[in-house]
């Protein structure tokens, strides 16, 4: 079989992101016909259409998706290794690749990964967000040197990883200044028919909340569940309706997303977990996230 072409590879990579041709040559800074040609190689090498026209742009086909996933470990691989042979025998540069559970708050991740940030040495985050399973496998693969999520992983014969607990975080509940106004009064019993969004039930955090709920015999009405935090939190800073979030990050809810605590939920928080290949950890930026958590600089659970 003929060698893979990596220029006709990264081609269809920038088109694959860009969705169109036009953009991509533009980006590259070469003209249409060359791209078009040269995806028309790669397409004819691998004996699959890789896009699908939709209107005035392309869109992946089945085959173009499984290609996509490739080459973003092939050029992601090439990106490292040019960084790793830059800086071979130096020292100034620490990299941590990191990657973020789509469930967890993004404002925590930050908050966690600052004190990462803080560190005398220079250091690199490249960070990646993605479903809970996707980001263990990568983790496995050593594409990751470290996972935040929300929940511990499970230890198996085909999945040697360790999970550090970084925190535990007091969970209230926010709203727009409109709806705080309006359910304030009486909470919690006020949530009863109140509008609520939350994670979808594969999120650790939405048992917890289903068990206060029931415990606390209120019955609101769910408009949205949601397996992105980032996602939630967009709608709940539209007003769609009230959302949870850690207490100890009210300040940064009020800035960024315009939204106030109503109160909080009783016996309700958010744990996260750093996971890693290793037992012992060696890595000097994971070491330092854990050691901040470990002595109370991250504001764990108030």
């Amino acid at each position: 079989m003929t060698p893979l072409n990596f220029k006709h590879l990264h081609y269809f990579w920038v088109v694959a992101q860009e969705g169109s041709i036009t953009r991509a040559a533009e980006r590259l800074g070469v003209a249409v016909q060359t791209i078009s040609g040269q995806l028309s190689l790669l397409e004819r090498q691998l004996g699959k259409a890789l896009f699908n026209s939709q209107g005035r742009g392309l869109v992946l086909s089945d085959a173009g998706r499984i290609a996509q996933g490739y080459a973003d470990q092939i050029f992601q691989l090439g990106e490292a290794l040019t960084d790793a042979v830059t800086n071979a025998g130096s020292e100034s540069t620490l990299r941590l690749r990191a990657g973020i559970s789509d469930g967890i708050p993004k404002l925590l991740a930050y908050r966690l990964l600052s004190t990462v940030t803080s560190m005398p040495a220079d250091v690199r985050l490249v960070c990646d967000e993605g479903e809970f399973e996707t980001l263990l496998a990568d983790l496995a693969l050593h594409r990751l040197d470290v996972v935040l999520t929300d929940r511990a992983a499970t230890v198996s014969a085909n999945l040697k990883v360790f999970s550090t607990r970084l925190g535990e975080f007091a969970t209230g509940l926010f709203a727009t200044p409109a709806l705080a106004d309006r359910y304030r009064p009486d909470f919690p019993k006020s949530l009863d028919g109140a509008p609520l969004l939350l994670p979808t039930r594969h999120n650790a955090l939405r048992g917890r909340i289903d068990r206060w709920l029931e415990q606390s015999h209120i019955h609101p009405k769910i408009v949205g569940e949601f397996e992105d935090n980032a996602l939630l939190t967009t709608f709940g800073r539209g007003g769609l309706g009230i959302f949870p979030a850690p207490l100890a990050l009210a300040e940064q809810v009020a800035s960024q997303l315009q939204a106030v605590p109503l109160g909080a939920m009783s016996g309700v928080s958010e744990q996260i977990y750093a996971i890693s290949n290793e037992r012992r950890i060696h890595h000097p930026a994971v070491e330092a996230l854990c050691a901040a958590a470990s002595q109370g600089q991250v504001e764990p659970r108030v």
